[in-house]
């Protein structure tokens, strides 16, 4: 059977911080959203339906309980932690109109009885579906923008007037990519080697490299030998690679480890080839997978992140880019309610 949650691993962890890296990450303030891990599951009838191939398994964020799950709960306990540290009131965040990130920061100020703001570029929906129906039900303001371009500049004028009323705004930065929030994606590599021997590969959607960077710099700092591989959904290879490794440096400034070393000592592997003809919009290798995944693992995946980074994972299993005998671990980032949109 296929899909069944995996026994938790029960052996000593081999894997732990360097104890100056614990320190300073038990003194970061942290929101608690993440109330325990999220399951690992074996994707055995998938792995049937494509020829075989290495073990796959699939780390479940999309079933994270708050504000409808996916990878950026574990961004904004960080982020939110430093925005209540500022004394913040109210929280400014953008992204797209059917943005996960901007679903779950609404979600994250409502439940700590902050003021949400989102700037989303896009038309405003006639009837609000998916992400902006739940943006709605959070609380949150919603401003809609022409295009990307101009979300950082309107995110600004919304802070500075807030600002004059008396008010104390903290933006977050698209997608909460920030060192803070990176430093979530690093835990989350610390709670998946407390479930299961670390896989010989990761693969997860990127889009403004904050998840490529923590996975990476977890992976690096626990020691493990895993090759964190990237399926971005919309940006090129070089820029997302380049960024990741701004963040881990950004990382290193926050939880005492040298930052550009650990940048620079592993590969960033993204890889560009499934974003078709643009953000958000289908093509036959993610409807495939979308498809494959329902239908042999009762499994869901999200149109705009999960099912591109699917179909890269598939196409490297056909292409034999992996190995027999290695274990890949395919890291399901949510993003459920752009089903509905």
């Amino acid at each position: 059977m296929g899909g069944a949650e995996l026994s938790k691993y029960t052996m000593p962890r081999v894997a732990s911080w360097p104890a100056h890296v614990a320190a300073a990450l038990s003194r970061l303030p942290r929101v608690p959203l993440v109330d325990g891990p999220s399951p690992v599951q074996e994707l055995r009838r998938l792995r049937d339906a494509i020829g075989g191939g290495p073990r796959i398994l699939v780390k479940r964020d999309d079933a994270l309980p708050f504000g409808f799950g996916g990878n950026k709960v574990r961004k904004l306990e960080y982020v939110a932690g430093a925005a209540l540290e500022a004394g913040a009131d109210t929280l400014i965040t953008c992204g797209g109109v059917q943005s996960n990130h901007a679903r779950v920061t609404a979600a994250c100020a409502a439940r700590l009885g902050l003021h949400a703001v989102l700037v989303l570029n896009g038309e405003r929906p006639a009837v609000p579906r998916g992400n902006t129906l739940l943006d709605t039900l959070f609380g949150a303001d919603i401003h809609y923008v022409d295009s990307r371009e101009a979300r950082a500049p309107a995110m600004r004028e919304i802070a500075a007037a807030l600002e004059r009323d008396g008010r104390t705004p903290f933006i977050i930065p698209v997608g909460a990519s920030t060192p803070r929030g990176a430093i979530g994606l690093a835990r989350a590599v610390e709670e998946l080697v407390d479930q299961i021997p670390a896989p010989d590969v990761i693969v997860h959607a990127t889009s403004s490299g904050g998840t490529s960077a923590g996975l990476l710099a977890g992976c690096e700092l626990l020691g493990l030998d895993t090759r964190v591989v990237g399926i971005s959904a919309d940006e090129p290879a070089a820029a997302l690679a380049a960024q990741a490794r701004s963040l881990v440096a950004g990382m290193g400034e926050i939880a005492d480890f040298d930052g550009a070393s650990v940048a620079a000592a592993r590969p960033v592997h993204i890889d560009d080839r499934f974003v078709g003809p643009g953000y958000g919009m289908p093509t036959a290798e993610s409807l495939e997978a979308t498809s494959l995944l329902a239908r042999t693992e009762a499994l869901v995946l999200d149109p705009t992140y999960t099912a591109k980074a699917m179909a890269g994972l598939i196409r490297g299993v056909r292409d034999r880019r992996f190995r027999a005998d290695e274990t890949v671990l395919f890291w399901h980032t949510g993003g459920l309610p752009g089903v509905f949109r």
